[in-house]
C-alpha cells in the first residue's frame, strides 16, 4: 500500500508541478479540469446513479468549467458567485453534519447530484482564478488545507479525547476529535505567520493569501484563518458522510493507494471558493 501511495504521488507531482509553474495557464487549467471531471464521475457513483449518468455528470461538470472560462470568470468572477458559494458551504455543510448520515438520503437524489456538480465546478473555477493570481497565492491556500489536516492528525493522535470527551462527529468520522481540530487551527496560524515573514523577507512579486489577510490586520486575519481551517474539516466530514451513506470506503480507485479524486480533494472543495470569497469581500 505504501509503495502504491508513493508511486501515485510521484506521478501526480510529475504532472502537476510543470503545469503549475508554466508561464501559460492552459496546461494547469486543462489538467485540473480533468481531475474535477473525474471527481464528478465519482460523485455520480456515490449517489447511486447508473454508469451512463455518472459519465454524463463528468461531461456536464467539464462543460460548466469551460463555460465559466469562456465567460471570463477565471479572470474576474462576479463577487456574488463567491458569496453564494460560501453561504452554500457554511449553511449546507453545517446542516448536513448536524443531520448525519441518515439525513443525507432524505434529499432527492437528483438535487444531491446536481448540487455536487455545481460545487465541483466552483472549486475548479476558484483554483483556476487563484492560479491566475500567482503560484504563491494558490500554494498558500493549498498549504493551509494540508497544514490543517496534518496538524489535526498528529494532535488528535497525541491528545484526542483527553480534554474533550465528546466526539467531533462520531457517526460520520469516529477518528476525528475536537482537540485535533484545535491543533489544526493552531498549525494553520503558525504556517501563516511563517509564510508572511517569508513574503516580507524575500519580497516575492506574488502576494500570498496570508499576506492579503494580515494586510487588513490581526483582527481580520486570525478569524479568517480559523474559519478556513474549520471549513476544511467540514469538507472532509461532508465527503465522509456521503461515502458512509453509499456504503463505500473510497470514492473510487482512480488513485492507487489514495482512493479517489474526492478523497484527496474533499477539504479543498470548500476552501478554494471560500478563499476567493474572503479576498473579494474582506
Amino acid at each position: 500500500m505504501l509503495k502504491q501511495r508513493v508511486i501515485t504521488a510521484l506521478i501526480l507531482l510529475a504532472l502537476l508541478l510543470p503545469a503549475l509553474f508554466a508561464t501559460n495557464p492552459w496546461p494547469f487549467m486543462g489538467l485540473t479540469v480533468v481531475f474535477i471531471a473525474a471527481g464528478a464521475w465519482e460523485w455520480g457513483r456515490l449517489n447511486g446513479l447508473p454508469a451512463g449518468m455518472a459519465w454524463g455528470g463528468a461531461l456536464l461538470c467539464l462543460l460548466a468549467c469551460v463555460l465559466a472560462e469562456q465567460l471570463g470568470w477565471v479572470q474576474s468572477t462576479p463577487p456574488l458567485v463567491w458569496l453564494m458559494a460560501g453561504a452554500f458551504w457554511v449553511l449546507l455543510g453545517g446542516w448536513m453534519i448536524q443531520r448525519g448520515v441518515s439525513g443525507w438520503v432524505l434529499w432527492p437524489r437528483m438535487l444531491r447530484w446536481v448540487g455536487g456538480l455545481l460545487l465541483l465546478a466552483l472549486a475548479w473555477l476558484a483554483m483556476a482564478q487563484a492560479h491566475q493570481r500567482g503560484v504563491n497565492f494558490l500554494l498558500s491556500v493549498l498549504v493551509l488545507v494540508w497544514a490543517a489536516d496534518v496538524f489535526a492528525y498528529f494532535t488528535g493522535k497525541a491528545v484526542g479525547g483527553r480534554w474533550i470527551k465528546t466526539k467531533l462527529a462520531g457517526s460520520i468520522s469516529p477518528g476525528k476529535s475536537w482537540e485535533g481540530v484545535m491543533g489544526g487551527m493552531l498549525g494553520v496560524v503558525l504556517v501563516a505567520l511563517v509564510w508572511v515573514e517569508v513574503d516580507r523577507r524575500w519580497a516575492l512579486p506574488e502576494v500570498s493569501f496570508y499576506s492579503l489577510l494580515f494586510a487588513k490586520g490581526w483582527w481580520v486575519a486570525l478569524p479568517a484563518l480559523l474559519f478556513m481551517s474549520a471549513m476544511s474539516v467540514v469538507g472532509d466530514l461532508v465527503e465522509s458522510l456521503v461515502k458512509r451513506s453509499a456504503g463505500m470506503k473510497d470514492s473510487s480507485g482512480l488513485l492507487p493507494g489514495h482512493g479517489g479524486v474526492l478523497d484527496r480533494a474533499d477539504a479543498l472543495l470548500p476552501a478554494l471558493p471560500l478563499a476567493m470569497m474572503l479576498v473579494f469581500w474582506i
